[in-house]
């Protein structure tokens, strides 16, 4: 018979100790991970019981979409600008003033013969992003080689760009666009499989095969990239809690599936944002140019000495910036079917929002697309839960600045626990 002494029990307590606080720690870190979703969840489920049931009725799903489509894209764009340890305040008014162009592009303007080609919705629209792409690019040109604050040069921006709208539209609004426009942001991807009945009302085929494509490739991402972590011998997960934590995502986003599929499937501006995302996670995660841009926003001054070319690259920030202000302008005016003089008026507010409270930090060099993707759906089903429940606007308006305050004072809390 063996006898176990005291020090054998000393040595495998003191090898388990270890285990169990790497396992704690992988376990507060899923927390912190997906406790910007778990928020979402949470905020979705209050207002779904106070709203006696409306917020997830597909219709009103389908509207959330529509409504955060321009804050989302432009979200992504002002993430790379904060994580770079800027700030561009004049995005709101450069989508109004793309939107206005595409305006008088399309409606406005008569054109010669020769030149009606640019009235086509697609010349109109390479137009707009270019004219965007331009405007972001000149904005960064003045604050990397002349080296005045971003706060300065975009707060003149959103000046310049805001009277260029009035001015252009000549104070009246313009409208209604070409049908192929409107598309951009009314539209829905086709059936090409036909309806599909499972007991509950025909529901829509092609989003539902789209949506498993997607869990699937989800879960094979994952699977890829835990397999490639243990490879080089990082910290994972425990295998059960990564099961769980898959199964759930995938049980919310087929929810959400099967909810878009009973209305009318996945809307186009769904799409362009699903494909807008998917490139800048790759960016951020993948390319040296995104590497960068954190290195930058962390410590400019030692990116530079690095060898990083600080000045270029916050000028081609800009210049993305600038595009994606310009597709949020015309996804924008094609959901009004118009452009107005105020359109764009107070967007940077929001879009500056759903970033920090997406996890971004104000000192830059720290935050993640898929938090500034969360935060901006957290600021939309604030808006149409509180919408729903007859919240007069001006206490919308203040609550949203408490959540925007809170989320900044627990980033300088974590900074200083840190």
């Amino acid at each position: 018979m063996t006898t176990q002494t005291s020090s054998d029990v000393t040595v495998t307590s003191a090898a388990a100790a270890p285990q169990q606080k790497a396992s704690s720690s992988i376990l507060a870190a899923t927390l912190r991970d997906y406790g910007l979703l778990l928020t979402l969840v949470a905020l979705m489920i209050f207002f779904q019981f106070t709203t006696n049931g409306v917020l997830f009725k597909p219709v009103n799903l389908t509207n959330i979409i529509l409504q955060q489509s321009y804050i989302i894209v432009m979200a992504l764009g002002m993430l790379l600008v904060i994580v770079a340890g800027h700030i561009d305040l004049s995005v709101g008014s450069v989508s109004g003033f793309i939107g206005a162009l595409a305006a008088m592009l399309m409606v406005g303007w008569k054109f010669p013969p020769e030149l009606a080609f640019l009235a086509n919705p697609f010349v109109a629209g390479a137009i707009c992003l270019f004219t965007g792409a331009v405007v972001g690019a000149a904005q960064g040109l003045i604050i990397a080689y002349l080296g005045i604050p971003s706060f300065i040069v975009t707060l003149a921006g959103m000046l310049i760009f805001k009277g260029l709208s009035l001015a252009i539209l000549s104070g009246r609004s313009i409208g209604p666009f070409p049908t192929e426009f409107q598309l951009l942001s009314a539209g829905f991807i086709p059936d090409v499989f036909g309806p599909t009945n499972l007991g509950f009302g025909a529901l829509h085929t092609t989003t539902l095969v789209l949506g498993v494509l997607i869990v699937l490739g989800m879960i094979f991402g994952s699977l890829r990239g835990r397999a490639s972590r243990e490879k080089h011998g990082y910290d994972v997960e425990p295998f059960t809690l990564f099961a769980v934590k898959s199964l759930v995502i995938a049980a919310l986003i087929m929810f959400f599936i099967y909810m878009l599929a009973s209305y009318k499937g996945l809307p186009n501006v769904l799409i362009v944002m699903g494909v807008l995302t998917a490139l800048f996670v790759f960016i951020t995660k993948k390319l040296t140019f995104g590497r960068r841009i954190y290195a930058m926003g962390g410590n400019n001054k030692a990116a530079k000495l690095s060898g990083i070319n600080t000045e270029r690259l916050t000028f081609f920030v800009f210049a993305i910036m600038g595009s994606l202000a310009a597709l949020a302008g015309m996804i924008y005016a094609a959901r009004l079917n118009s452009a107005t003089p105020k359109a764009g008026q107070g967007l940077e507010l929001d879009v500056i929002a759903a970033v920090f409270i997406g996890g971004a930090s104000m000192a830059g060099g720290a935050g993640q697309v898929a938090g500034a993707v969360v935060g901006a759906f957290i600021m939309g089903v604030m808006n149409n839960g509180m919408s729903i429940l007859g919240v007069n606007i001006d206490w919308q308006q203040m609550i949203k600045g408490v959540v925007l305050l809170g989320a900044v004072i627990f980033d300088v809390y974590n900074k200083n626990k840190g």
